[in-house]
């Protein structure tokens, strides 16, 4: 189980979906008034330290409501993706089986990462606010480097599975 290199690429995925739920922020929206953070427990709302400079003089911070952040069950997509790489990695046994959860792990992955990607990209327009810019964290950039672990780790079930049915036709 430990010589097959596939063993370490689904067990850098484990790694990096823990990284994902550890809490670090994927995205920053930053608004006028109030900055808008993506993570992996959902979107919080942070008011901008630098709100008041866009704020006419008679304008009263009393009157300004801070709008809540919503709970976006992302961290259950991670937590997912990250038993199906355990168990993966578990059964490697049974190749078949070990060949169809590892493709299946890229194609959840896959989707993931494109969901990321698009709520990266048009996160801004789900906002009523005008954003004025946005950052993406450590975690974003991770998540996408695990897209080629999935695929190495596939392509490595697949060559296994090959060399051992080639020995069983001796």
């Amino acid at each position: 189980m430990l010589q097959r290199i596939q063993t370490y690429y689904l067990g850098i995925i484990i790694v990096i979906q823990i990284i994902a739920v550890s809490g670090m922020d994927f995205i920053r929206f930053y608004s006028e008034k109030f900055i808008y953070v993506l993570n992996a427990w959902g979107v919080s709302v942070e008011r901008n330290p630098e709100w008041k400079k866009f704020l006419p003089s008679e304008f009263s911070p009393a009157d300004e409501v801070v709008p809540k952040g919503y709970m976006i069950p992302v961290f259950i997509g991670f937590i997912s993706l990250t038993l199906l790489a355990f168990l993966c990695i578990m059964s490697y046994k049974n190749l078949d089986r070990q060949l169809k959860l590892g493709r299946t792990l890229f194609y959840l992955y896959f989707v993931s990462v494109v969901s990321v990607y698009l709520m990266a990209t048009l996160g801004s327009s789900w906002i009523d606010e005008k954003i004025t810019s946005q950052e993406v964290g450590l975690p974003y950039w991770v998540f996408i480097c695990g897209l080629p672990l999935a695929f190495l780790a596939n392509t490595g079930i697949k060559r296994d599975k090959r060399i051992l049915d080639s020995l069983k036709r001796l």
